[in-house]
């Protein structure tokens, strides 16, 4: 990764034609013969990120189609990095832990289809490095935590898409049946022209790992990487992102403002996240989305979107309540949607049709930033701005060993440059 390249200015205009080659790239042709797998070829994965998402993630791959094979791992901690090892039947020397420990897996030249699954501050990291490789990429969402890693993942998303090579994200629900035939049929018009949105997700405290005496700054935010902005972008980013996603996709757009609020008001101890949000986003047709995120013990849970349109209204999961008009709820199988992403990747990769995904999910991760930076500056944040920061959020090398003391942002307070 260049840092000189990441504070470029990106205007939204030239943000969207830059992304139009990513969002066109499965439509390209020829597909290169050396990226391509024959049917009967086995696809071959390397496991960046031994976490419980990440095994959770080599395990939905497995499953999604014959002839694929776990074959290295890397994790930062040793240890992790041997579970998974064990899990998946790898050999031992291809079992790396460290900071570059991904470098490793990418440098096997037999592994082409790679899963990224570290925690969400490194993708800006490792996912260039992967494309630069020329290997396939599943990556977990969200991609980047402040506007340097998004513009660095949009660049690497060209990349891929001139390469011919397959990018799919961790937003499942694009690939979870209910979702598809329900949003097709909004798009198609079932409930007229789109007057709102609402996008919850509501639910009780996440884990939240005990400080470890003896053992450094930088382990102990990696142990706990959820509590940490650098690492996880807030809870806002790295979950509230699929409800988001989901409104980005019904409208086929990203906002460019959002009014945000919220604090820490109940976690305690180390440690710098919120634990609610209320962001009020504005699309550039002037189309609101309402957003809510909370993870607070002993409160009402919601993990849900919806959708107002002119002539009824739509849960995008399921069901379209036109006026007038008998109501249409999906029925039929619904597949695993945590398999079927790999189901799809995988077909795309042996059939030669690449698909990649880089485009849709820098928006959803750059809308939910932009919503995060409102509530903790107080102020409303437009999309440029957000796009175009300069405030790089990662530290300056990467190494086991004290940190710089964290704050929890104010409001009226905090800056956002």
């Amino acid at each position: 990764m260049n840092p000189n390249n990441l504070h470029s200015p990106v205007s939204r205009r030239s943000f969207l034609k830059a992304s139009s080659l990513v969002a066109a790239s499965g439509a390209a042709a020829p597909y290169l013969t050396n990226l391509r797998a024959a049917a009967e070829d086995p696809i071959r994965v390397g496991l960046v990120g031994c976490g419980g998402r990440g095994k959770g993630a080599a395990e939905d791959a497995v499953k999604a189609a014959g002839n694929v094979q776990v074959v290295a791992v890397a994790d930062v901690f040793a240890d992790r990095a041997q579970a998974a090892a064990t899990q998946f039947k790898v050999n031992p020397d291809r079992c790396f832990s460290g900071f570059d420990a991904y470098k490793k897996v990418l440098a096997l030249a037999d592994v082409n289809y790679v899963i990224l699954a570290t925690p969400p501050g490194f993708r800006p990291l490792h996912f260039p490095a992967a494309i630069e490789a020329g290997k396939h990429v599943f990556m977990e969402k969200p991609v980047a935590v402040d506007g340097p890693g998004s513009r660095a993942m949009l660049k690497a998303g060209e990349v891929a898409a001139q390469k011919k090579l397959c990018v799919v994200a961790g937003t499942q629900r694009r690939h979870q049946k209910s979702y598809l035939e329900t949003v097709q049929r909004i798009h198609d018009g079932a409930i007229g022209e789109i007057l709102c949105l609402r996008a919850y997700w509501n639910q009780n405290a996440i884990w939240n790992n005990p400080w470890k005496p003896g053992v450094s700054d930088m382990e102990n935010h990696l142990r706990n990487w959820y509590h940490y902005t650098w690492l996880s972008g807030d809870h806002i980013v790295e979950q509230h992102l699929h409800n988001i996603d989901v409104s980005n996709w019904v409208m086929k757009a990203h906002p460019i403002k959002a009014y945000g609020r919220g604090a820490r008001q109940v976690l305690t101890g180390r440690g710098q996240i919120y634990d609610h949000f209320t962001v009020e986003f504005e699309y550039a047709n002037g189309v609101r989305m309402f957003s809510q995120c909370r993870q607070i013990n002993n409160t009402s849970g919601n993990v849900s979107e919806a959708v107002v349109g002119a002539h009824g209204t739509a849960n995008p999961n399921s069901t379209i309540m036109p006026k007038g008009f008998p109501v249409w709820r999906f029925r039929g199988a619904n597949p695993n949607p945590y398999v079927q992403e790999h189901t799809d990747m995988i077909a795309a990769i042996r059939v030669g049709k690449p698909i990649n995904e880089t485009q849709e999910v820098v928006e959803s991760t750059l809308t939910a930033i932009m919503g995060r930076e409102s509530a903790y500056t107080g102020q409303m944040i437009d999309w440029d701005s957000t796009l175009n920061s300069a405030m790089n959020l990662m530290p300056q090398k990467f190494e086991f060993g004290p940190m710089p003391p964290v704050t929890v942002p104010v409001p009226g307070e905090y800056e956002f440059v």
